[in-house]
């Protein structure tokens, strides 16, 4: 039987661009004690996304309607009318399985679910090693217009200071390393 202080979360937090989805994609793999927390957005899918899988695309109106039954553990209005938000549904669907929960989220929602959770949520910050390289890798990606490049490398410059808000922090200069660190960390939280 599972008890409260057994339901433990992994944030991920970073600025978009700094990796946190690539780690998280490896801790899933290396780690079964691990579920993923699939979060809802009201932004369009990009190519090769799956509902479902990847995120829960939802129409901004069903967004709302979410937050108005209180079926959000948080959410942010992270864009103009670009929602994020973390369902208690998928919370409980990981620890009904036995999961430790990782979430990969926001800045401002990896403050949320801690302040909720306390000691039994670990929040591990993934920094860039520069603005400039978090520039070049958000570039590389084309999937941002003009605009929302610039939009994200503003908030992301925000973001970068808060790095030291968290439990634990690493520099994902390289990748391989970053995910080791990464693991390690994880391992030592959830004591396995």
């Amino acid at each position: 039987m599972t008890t409260d202080k057994d339901k433990k979360l992994i944030i991920l937090t970073a600025p978009s661009g700094a990796g946190k989805t690539t780690i998280k994609t490896a801790l899933l793999q290396r780690m079964s004690q691990l579920g993923f927390s699939i979060s809802a957005t009201t932004r369009n899918k990009r190519t090769g996304e799956e509902n479902g899988k990847d995120y829960y695309f939802l129409a901004l109106s069903e967004f709302k309607e979410k937050i108005a039954a209180k079926d959000f553990v948080e959410y942010e209005e992270v864009y103009a009318d670009q929602y994020y938000g973390t369902l208690y549904s998928e919370l409980d669907r990981n620890w009904a399985l036995g999961k430790t929960v990782v979430l990969d989220i926001d800045v401002q929602g990896a403050f949320s679910i801690k302040e909720k959770f306390g000691d039994q949520a670990f929040v591990l910050f993934i920094q860039p090693p520069s603005m400039e390289t978090l520039k070049q890798r958000l570039m590389g990606r084309k999937t941002e217009s003009e605009e929302s490049l610039r939009k994200r490398i503003t908030k992301a410059e925000e973001e970068m200071q808060h790095a030291e808000s968290f439990d634990s922090y690493i520099i994902n200069d390289d990748l391989d390393l970053a995910i080791l660190e990464s693991v390690d960390l994880v391992t030592r939280f959830i004591g396995g």
